[in-house]
């Protein structure tokens, strides 16, 4: 070994500061909940965050009580009772997921109501994704490694919830008044406005879910190329135009189903199919089941639940 390699050899490693570290999980969910659904409560000694992915739902912990609409999640320490239902008239879409993790600094999360900004909501998308990567889908407990799960799929799982929880301890800390940074970081000007635009252009979906769909109309109505607005909502929501409809289509579909308001033909008149028959058709092929499969089975989990 000649001096030069002997000198980069011996060079100073600079070790990086952690401030937590998730190992193990115990469980993770996605429920798609009726409108009459009803936890009765648990308390365990570990952490759980439940997110609230369409709907709302109403939580009650020792200390207090919340109404957690559309977007936004909460967080309960170990060894906090919670329970919670749906909120009236709704059939809420959820995500739980629980974990161990002895950081002080989760400490600032917990009881918080937080509502997600759209890179965290992309990343817990990215967290759910590699779960699906990971373990058996729908989710069980215990969780069931894939056999055929991509390389790495759980260490990414583990990278995205990391992740997740120090953007948020990280905003809550600045909303605080709490941080030593000199300035927040923040998301480029161009950034923010892509992601208004995606929104507005989400919007306007939902509220048309009867009409017919067209990229050109699209294209029209929010003043861009179709080519450029193809690209955009790509990049942004990881989806085409036309998959995301049809699934905008099914999630609505799915919540008229729980909560019993509609009857088939009236869901699939709402959402613009031209007969029960394409509606049904559609509903199946996206969701793996029939309109009427999809009930009973909302049925029978909450048998199961009682």
């Amino acid at each position: 070994m000649d001096e030069r390699e002997a000198k980069l050899n011996g060079m100073q490693r600079t070790y990086l500061k952690q401030i937590l570290t998730i190992s193990r999980i115990i469980t993770m969910y996605y429920f798609e909940h009726g409108k009459d659904y009803v936890f009765q409560g648990e308390r365990h000694n570990f952490w759980e965050f439940l997110y609230v992915d369409k709907g709302e739902i109403e939580v009650w912990t020792d200390h207090a009580s919340h109404l957690l609409k559309q977007g936004t999640v909460i967080f309960h320490r170990p060894n906090e009772f919670h329970r919670f239902r749906a909120a009236p008239g709704t059939a809420p879409n959820v995500i739980v997921l629980t974990f161990d993790c002895d950081s002080a600094a989760m400490d600032i999360l917990s009881g918080q109501v937080i509502r997600l900004e759209d890179e965290e909501r992309n990343v817990l998308a990215q967290l759910i994704q590699e779960g699906e990567n990971a373990f058996e889908f729908p989710f069980e407990y215990p969780l069931r490694r894939k056999q055929s799960a991509p390389e790495g799929a759980e260490q990414l799982l583990r990278c995205y919830l990391e992740i997740f929880l120090l953007r948020l301890i990280r905003r809550a800390l600045l909303e605080c008044g709490h941080s030593t940074a000199s300035k927040q970081l923040s998301t480029p000007a161009q950034e923010r406005s892509q992601a208004e635009l995606t929104d507005r252009i989400v919007r306007y979906m939902e509220g048309n879910l009867e009409a017919p769909l067209t990229v050109e109309a699209l294209s029209r109505q929010f003043h861009l190329s179709p080519t450029r607005l193809k690209e955009l909502f790509k990049s942004r929501t990881g989806m085409t135009l036309m998959k995301y409809w049809t699934r905008l289509k099914i999630d609505r579909a799915k919540r008229l189903i729980r909560e019993e308001t509609c009857n088939y033909s009236q869901i699939a008149q709402q959402l613009g199919y031209g007969s029960v028959h394409s509606f049904s058709r559609m509903f199946k092929q996206a969701a793996g089941m029939s309109p009427t499969e999809y009930a009973r089975s909302i049925k029978a989990r909450m048998e199961h639940t009682e």
